[in-house]
């Protein structure tokens, strides 16, 4: 007779702080060894939907960090800014841009041009010629959705306009290009494909095992929901099932079936964790099914948004604590801390100590900077 163990049950700080190990979060990366490529990589991205968020989460994850460095890369065409998991944007290496968009495409921008078409804002549309037309304008030129809106729109007259961009925007892999997310710069946001802006081949989508195996370096350990959640794809479970002889197996608190890479790191659940500030709609935080391992209280993350904006975050201990704000003016840079409890004294002293460092490495211009406190 066979011999069944029980797979070993890790709580929720376990949980936590192996999951800030993973994200560069438990102690910062020191640059020689983690680059800034090297980190946008390992992390399969970094939430972009405004343009400030990517380099807010490199400088809480790396030692040293100049927002200067990623805006550098952006403009070298090693990183770009693109629709991938659940249909949001994200910034990432030239090489995710290329394998991860096919293989994230059913999950967000399909479903996306299904809940356009069932509206009946695109009646009577070829979306393969559409797509098609889209491609040739956006690779002549960069283009704004609003022009593209203007130009498919004299193919489909009787459309509505939204709903043409937005078809084109899902059905091909579309790049943001610079000057659009470089630091201190602005621009529109203007469209292109990734072949164009990168001058190659697509080539082959990534595999379903290989995105699990990353996810997992960057989130484990985690569940097949957890995964699903974070990628917004469905049915990965016979990915897992796959690649089970390879992973371990834990169970959290409640019971559910957690995988992980055998050599990921998992520090105790006292290992310390420094206070960090997080950019609005931070990955850490929207990638797991059960957010236990990093909200503690549920309440805490519906004051983390409002309508569908969403604030930035402070951890305390590695969990979710507040809110913040930074205020810049002229030469002057103040950071405001809106902490959902009563921080003691030397919780205070830290989130101070931190929120220098903060305005150090997103303000370094300013002459003078302040750190407030105010009730949330």
């Amino acid at each position: 007779m066979a011999l069944t163990t029980t797979p070993p049950v890790l709580t929720d700080r376990a949980l936590n702080r192996a999951t800030l190990a993973r994200q560069l979060l438990l102690r910062r990366a020191p640059r020689s060894e983690v680059s800034v490529e090297a980190a946008v990589r390992h992390l399969v991205g970094l939430q972009a939907q405004n343009v400030k968020p990517p380099y807010v989460a490199l400088a809480a994850r790396l030692a040293d960090f100049a927002p200067e460095e990623l805006s550098s890369l952006m403009a070298e065409r090693a990183v770009a800014r693109m629709v991938t998991m659940r249909s949001t944007i994200h910034t990432h290496t030239a090489d995710d841009c290329l394998a991860l968009r096919p293989f994230f495409q059913s999950g967000g921008p399909d479903r996306e041009l299904r809940t356009f078409q069932a509206r009946g804002g695109l009646a009577g549309v070829d979306v393969e010629r559409l797509a098609a037309i889209a491609r040739e304008l956006v690779e002549e030129e960069p283009r704004t959705m609003k022009e593209l809106r203007a130009a498919l729109l004299t193919h489909w007259p009787h459309a509505d306009p939204w709903s043409l961009a937005v078809a084109a925007r899902c059905t091909l892999p579309l790049v943001q290009v610079t000057p659009r997310g470089l630091w201190g710069r602005s621009g529109q946001v203007q469209l292109t494909t990734v072949e164009r802006w990168f001058d190659r081949p697509a080539g082959l989508a990534a595999t379903a095992e290989d995105v699990v195996l990353r996810y997992l370096a960057a989130f484990g350990p985690a569940s097949v929901k957890d995964m699903q959640t974070w990628s917004g794809l469905t049915r990965m479970r016979d990915a897992f099932v796959r690649l089970r002889p390879r992973l371990l197996v834990f169970r959290d608190e409640r019971g559910t079936e957690l995988f992980d890479l055998p050599d990921a790191p998992r520090p105790a659940d006292d290992a310390p964790a420094l206070a960090r500030f997080l950019p609005e709609y931070d990955n850490l935080l929207l990638s797991h099914a059960d957010r236990r391992r990093v909200v503690l209280d549920p309440a805490h993350a519906e004051r983390t948004w409002q309508g569908n904006q969403s604030f930035p975050v402070f951890l305390l201990d590695g969990f979710l604590a507040g809110t913040w704000r930074l205020t810049e003016e002229k030469e002057s840079a103040t950071l405001t801390v809106q902490p959902f409890g009563a921080p003691t004294a030397a919780q205070r002293t830290e989130l101070t100590a931190e929120a220098e460092r903060t305005l150090t490495a997103l303000a370094p211009a300013a002459t003078s900077y302040d750190v407030r406190f105010e009730a949330r």
